[in-house]
């Protein structure tokens, strides 16, 4: 091997590394000489990548805003509950988080004070409220908001005087629309304006939906997969707020019949009911029983044993009013993702042509074991876990625990004014379903709003107009909520066949003779299932009825404790109008 007239083959190995590191000293300087000499990035032109979009100052004061209602669902697994707590870390987000970062990220928000660190939510200056507070692992399929948005409405050049009732001029010089108020208002000014002032013609002619921001599609694209807008309202009351003006909150809590698997044999054979003639096995529930108990929380009713008591509230009034309240079989035609029998989503498209072979209209979903039934509530409103206390004392009756008649007992107040210690019910079947606002005076209690869905057309002329689209289609809402139910349907499907693959394997199925009194015996031993709206039911020992358990301490000592505690002083004036700071004087000891 020969290099430059250098014949390597006779070097020594020793020769050969020598040679090899000096080559690569040569290369290294000659590197370090040739950096030296170039010119340095800072001296030569910058080159900004293709896409890169300069961040432009954004003036809020060049832009309207109107006041706005959305209404949003979401799948709370994932999340810590919708209300964000100022400084108290969670685990996992909340919802309001996230909504709060989908606004701010649109620039639909402009805070009266800057945001000062990463996570932090202010609404100040928004107009901002809320309807429902979800605890942590609910859903919601009716959320409801309001909140002051950015709009696409030009800017007035300057401000008229009165004239116009329906037209609120705002802070900013901008017109809004808005409904008249849900109820009768005293003290309320609305500036109004001429129609004929030419300063306002082409805020006038602006179109509130049709010309307007798409909201709902904008704030679908920076939300979470889990979190959906489905509609707004562009022309809530006057007097609009979310919380204080929701007259109804309808809530569902969903569980399987059977409500947890039913074992072979005498050993799950449950003790025979009061007036059931069969035996019924451990795990089915006495749909009927919860029926008549269910129907027994209408009405107005102090609900103080059936809720969780924030003594940080001071509350002292507990009476709600139920208006609606029952355990329901859920239809199949209703079930989820039912809505693919309908004809819209056949397997076929219908047609017109006599010469195509016509196929048979598909069969309507049969209903299936386990069952699927929910428990539907109407209240005006709610105490803190109040619901999910609700549905736990009916899946006591259920299972044969209670009877009926316990609803009653722990309703009256004055025969039971301490709440026994029982446990809620599980968080994630809950959901807040909707969220009502009549109009004061009118008869039912029908929603006042007019909402505009994902996907209406009402208020656009061209057909062709994409604006309000946001339904069907590659980033619409359903294509959305079919990739998430598709992916944990399928988590169903795989888990229920391996079930069956099992329960089909070996042998265990026999029934064994015996009765009732074998499986008190078999209860006593391996002790009671109660099940509490969970994913697995729970072996509690020897099962103790509610009205003989233990009570916890009255609401009066729980309150008087926590503001004691708190420094606060106690009394119906400052429940209303807050709390305040006294200072606690050491009792000193005199000798009397």
């Amino acid at each position: 091997m020969e290099s430059n007239g250098i014949d390597y083959a006779s070097w020594s190995p020793e020769r050969l590394v020598a040679r090899v590191s000096a080559l690569e000293q040569q290369l290294k300087e000659a590197n370090e000489r040739y950096r030296a000499q170039a010119p340095s990035k800072a001296s030569s032109p910058s080159r900004q990548p293709k896409n890169a979009r300069a961040e432009r100052d954004f003036d809020p004061s060049k832009y309207s805003t109107r006041l706005i209602a959305l209404k949003f669902a979401y799948l709370g697994q994932r999340y810590n509950g919708f209300e964000h707590h100022a400084n108290n870390k969670t685990p996992l987000p909340t919802i309001e988080e996230e909504m709060w970062r989908a606004l701010m990220k649109a620039r639909l928000i402009f805070p009266a004070e800057p945001v000062k660190a990463d996570g932090e939510v202010n609404w100040e200056g928004c107009d901002y409220s809320k309807c429902g507070r979800t605890d942590k692992g609910v859903s919601a399929f009716g959320q409801v908001i309001g909140i002051r948005v950015r709009s696409n409405r030009p800017l007035s050049k300057e401000v008229s005087e009165p004239g116009l009732v329906q037209e609120n001029v705002t802070s900013n010089g901008s017109l809004e629309t808005a409904s008249p108020p849900l109820q009768p208002l005293e003290d309320v000014f609305m500036m109004t304006v001429e129609l004929d002032d030419a300063t306002l013609e082409e805020p006038l002619a602006f179109h509130p939906v049709h010309d307007e921001i798409p909201y709902a599609q904008v704030l679908n694209r920076l939300l979470p997969p889990d979190i959906r807008v489905l509609a707004w309202c562009p022309s809530p009351p006057v007097d609009f707020s979310a919380r204080f003006l929701c007259r109804e909150r309808r809530y569902r809590y969903f569980f399987t019949q059977p409500a947890f698997s039913p074992s072979p044999g005498t050993d799950a054979v449950a003790q025979k009911l009061a007036n059931s003639n069969p035996t019924r096995r451990e795990g089915w529930l006495d749909i009927p029983a919860m029926q008549a108990a269910a129907k027994r929380f209408e009405g107005l009713h102090d609900f103080r044993n059936l809720c969780k008591i924030d003594a940080s509230k001071q509350i002292d009034n507990f009476e709600r009013r139920i208006f609606h309240s029952e355990i329901r079989e859920v239809d199949p035609a209703s079930e989820p993702a039912a809505y693919m029998s309908g004809s819209h989503f056949s397997e076929y498209v219908p047609s017109s042509s006599p010469d195509e072979v016509s196929h048979p209209p598909r069969a309507a979903p049969q209903s299936q074991t386990p069952k699927l039934y929910m428990f539907v509530l109407h209240g005006s409103a709610f105490l803190w876990h109040q619901v999910r206390h609700m549905i736990a004392v009916l899946f006591l009756v259920g299972q044969g625990l209670e009877s009926p008649e316990v609803v009653s007992q722990l309703l009256d107040t004055r025969a039971t004014p301490r709440k026994p210690i029982y446990e809620m019910a599980d968080d994630a079947p809950l959901v807040l379903w909707d969220c009502i606002f009549p109009r004061d005076g009118r008869p039912g209690r029908d929603d006042a709003l007019d909402w505009v869905h994902v996907g209406d057309r009402r208020f656009h002329g061209d057909p062709r107009d994409v604006k309000g689209n946001g339904k069907f289609g590659l980033g619409g809402v359903v294509d959305d909520m079919w990739t998430t139910w598709r992916r944990r349907k399928m988590d169903e499907v795989l888990a229920g066949m391996l079930l069956n693959v099992v329960v089909g394997q070996g042998e265990g199925l026999e029934e064994r003779e015996g009765g009732e009194e074998e499986y008190r015996t078999v209860v006593q031993s391996r002790g009671q299932k109660v099940y509490v709206g969970g994913d697995s039911v729970r072996l509690k020992g020897r099962y103790v009825p509610l009205m003989e358990r233990e009570r916890t301490e009255s609401v009066e000592t729980i309150n008087a404790r926590y503001a004691l505690r708190k420094g606060f002083e106690q009394g119906g004036a400052v429940r209303e109008s807050g709390f305040r700071q006294v200072t606690l004087v050491p009792r000193v000891d005199d000798g009397r």
